[in-house]
């Protein structure tokens, strides 16, 4: 047999189990899992003490296109995926413009072909004024759901209200995902702080219930229209041992970041490099998104990679703006939280492709399957290294576990067959495709 790609010697994380085996890709697809020493391919990867993952994902990225460039752009984002170990990225609409009518995502789905070097898929924004749009936005090419801000955003995005929320909620039948810290509360408890305090206080701001308060009201509304709904990022202890009753209707989605950083301590060592929506919290909510790992309630771990000017970030606290990078470390963190027991490698592979395929609509996607699209990250788990800036693609420069020495590290990245990163070099030109979902 003749194929257009082999991987080799591999220990193959499948649906059934880890396996060493050879795998054959013709036209972009898994066409075998068996392949034999007799068989040839244009390429062959010698995979031998490597272990051959789905392609992993990142559902959660702000590539900031259109908007500014010199901070981000879906080139050099998509490119930091593949360096990262990520096959698919799926990009927030809080874009300037935001994307969230038929014109822009037009426009974003001919950017996203021309200049992506993996799969792309982007959301579609939530706003009053497009809620009777919504059931034919949701469908078009490469949209993969509804984004709504229910808090902490600006101009039309903004969507606070519960009228207007279970409006949204009746028009289409898409997973809707939520930002879902609430707005009254926020504004509310903004008026006990001031400029200048120390960044600690963007945690105290923005408090645990002010998260648990916004996921009540959702779900409160999932349950009364029947439409399901996803929650982004989220961080509290309250909020995941809460929505545990309610896995019918909710999927849940924590961050590499609340898996990785405590207060305070990050705002001791980071400043305003740490300041995020929702905030990074304490040991007890850090235990609490782990216990969510450990016990199924957590469904995704993405990034929210959310890039800014670094001398922005470096502005005193209410001045600096609220995000951290992070599309090309979150494979590393999570592999050396792999290699520290935190979970297993099949854990996250459920977690970063299985489940997104899964929640999201990709049918041919998440799993390493016979039919499947040859989507791979390829991972050296006894490789140790150390996370610098001088290793991040995204022109605003900067990580915030820059000098973090990490065990684990994706070695290559394989999009529909095609070889994008391999051994730390980013291969041939952008070639990446829209994600195909179900209606």
């Amino acid at each position: 047999m003749h194929y257009d790609l082999i991987i080799k010697n591999g220990n193959c994380v499948l649906p059934w189990g880890q396996y060493e085996t050879g795998i054959g890709v013709i036209k972009g697809r898994i066409q075998s899992l068996f392949v034999q020493s007799s068989d040839a391919a244009e390429k062959i990867i010698d995979a031998k003490g490597l272990y051959v993952l789905p392609g992993l994902m990142d559902c959660h990225v702000h590539f900031r296109e259109p908007g500014n460039a010199m901070i981000e752009t879906i080139e050099t984002g998509t490119k930091a995926a593949a360096m990262g170990g990520l096959t698919t990225v799926f990009d927030m609409p809080n874009t300037n413009p935001p994307t969230a009518d038929k014109e822009m995502i037009i426009w974003k789905q001919e950017r996203a072909r021309e200049t992506s070097w993996v799969n792309f898929g982007f959301y579609v924004g939530a706003t009053r004024e497009n809620t009777q749009n919504l059931p034919k936005l949701e469908t078009m090419k490469g949209v993969c759901g509804i984004k709504v801000y229910a808090g902490s955003s600006t101009g039309s995005l903004m969507v606070e209200d519960d009228e207007s929320l279970e409006n949204i909620m009746r028009y289409g039948h898409r997973r809707v995902c939520y930002h879902a810290e609430d707005e009254y509360r926020l504004q509310t408890r903004k008026k006990l702080f001031c400029e200048g305090m120390p960044y600690e206080n963007h945690r105290l701001w923005r408090d645990e219930e002010c998260a648990f308060l916004g996921t009540r009201r959702i779900i409160k509304l999932a349950r009364k229209t029947g439409r399901p709904a996803h929650i982004l990022h989220t961080t509290t202890q309250e909020e995941l041992e809460w929505l545990v009753d309610y896995k019918d209707i909710a999927t849940v989605e924590v961050l590499g970041n609340h898996l990785t950083q405590i207060a305070p301590e990050c705002y001791e060592r980071l400043g305003g490099l740490a300041v995020m929506n929702p905030p990074i919290r304490d040991k007890r909510h850090y235990d609490a998104c782990w216990r969510g790992i450990e016990n199924g309630v957590v469904d995704i771990v993405s990034s929210d990679h959310a890039p800014h000017d670094p001398e922005a970030k470096a502005k005193p606290w209410l001045c600096c703006p609220s995000g951290m990078l992070g599309v090309q470390t979150l494979v590393p963190l999570m592999l050396n939280h792999v290699n520290e027991g935190r979970l297993s490698l099949g854990r996250l592979v459920d977690l970063m492709a299985s489940n997104p395929a899964r929640i999201y609509g990709m049918p041919t996607k998440g799993r390493i399957q016979v039919g499947y699209d040859a989507d791979f990250t390829l991972v050296d788990m006894k490789t140790n290294r150390r996370i610098t800036n001088d290793w991040i693609v995204s022109p605003a420069g900067w990580t915030p576990y820059d000098q973090m020495e990490v065990k684990g590290w994706p070695v290559a990245t394989i999009v529909k067959g095609k070889i994008v990163m391999q051994d730390n070099e980013i291969c041939g030109k952008p070639d990446g495709d829209l994600v195909d979902f179900l209606p």
